[in-house]
């Protein structure tokens, strides 16, 4: 996950507050290990202060359109959608290093050349290093809920933030949240309709059948099992 609640969303005047992950990260397998070592050079991408736009065209070869997922936990969804679309090309971001080394390994097995991952802070990601108006879908799934409501602050979905990534989204791109806790549903639902220039897919307030690029997880299979529920909402940039 990243950063949220700042007082400006622009480069120029973006302030660190309030971080909506913790790092908690755990010990690296030896095959994640080899994967940041050997892999990363390849499929990973780093973004440092004062770092040059990244030029998407020319680190995959071609002018796909440009899917960004924000928070992809062990990489499943981000590879699946990338094996499923190989027309497009996919940056996934993730500050947890054994997520990223997982995801590279999966890049490897299954042989991917359309992704590309980040391990960083994704509100410095998109403020210094992605184009505005060159991501064609945004997928934010099962961000850190921050159940207590004196946590809720540090909830990812936040007016600021949304407007960041609806700058950096193309006109007709299409921004993905799903989550498993329905009080957040209902936080990223209200956020939504107080952003002018996004149409729910689904129709005002309402929320969207899973879309089948969107795979079941084991963490949301084991969720379903025990009876709790799981929104995705969907909404377009239309100007």
């Amino acid at each position: 996950m990243s950063d949220t609640d700042f007082k400006d969303s622009s480069p120029e005047k973006f302030k660190r507050k309030i971080r909506s992950f913790v790092r908690r990260e755990g010990r690296l397998t030896k095959g994640q290990q080899r994967a940041l070592d050997e892999l990363f050079p390849q499929y990973g991408l780093v973004v440092e202060e004062e770092s040059d736009t990244l030029d998407l065209a020319t680190i995959f070869g071609n002018d796909h359109p440009v899917h960004l997922e924000i928070g992809f936990g062990n990489g499943q969804t981000l590879t699946y959608m990338a094996s499923q679309k190989p027309e497009a090309n996919y940056v996934g971001i993730e500050v947890h290093r054994p997520g990223v080394g997982n995801a590279l390994l999966q890049i490897e097995e299954q042989k991917l050349s359309n992704v590309r991952v980040i391990c960083h802070d994704a509100v410095e990601v998109l403020n210094q290093s992605i184009s505005d108006q060159s991501l064609s879908a945004v997928y934010i799934f099962f961000p850190d809920p921050w159940h207590k409501k004196r946590h809720h602050k540090r909830r990812l979905i936040q007016p600021n933030f949304v407007e960041l990534l609806k700058r950096k989204l193309k006109t007709g791109g299409v921004l993905h949240y799903a989550t498993d806790w329905e009080n957040y549903a209902e936080h990223m639902m209200e956020v939504m309709k107080g952003i002018d220039g996004f149409e729910n897919l689904a129709g005002q307030g309402k929320y969207s059948p899973k879309p089948e690029y969107r795979p079941t997880t084991k963490f949301e299979t084991r969720g379903i099992r025990l009876g709790h529920g799981v929104w995705d909402m969907l909404f377009k940039k239309t100007a």
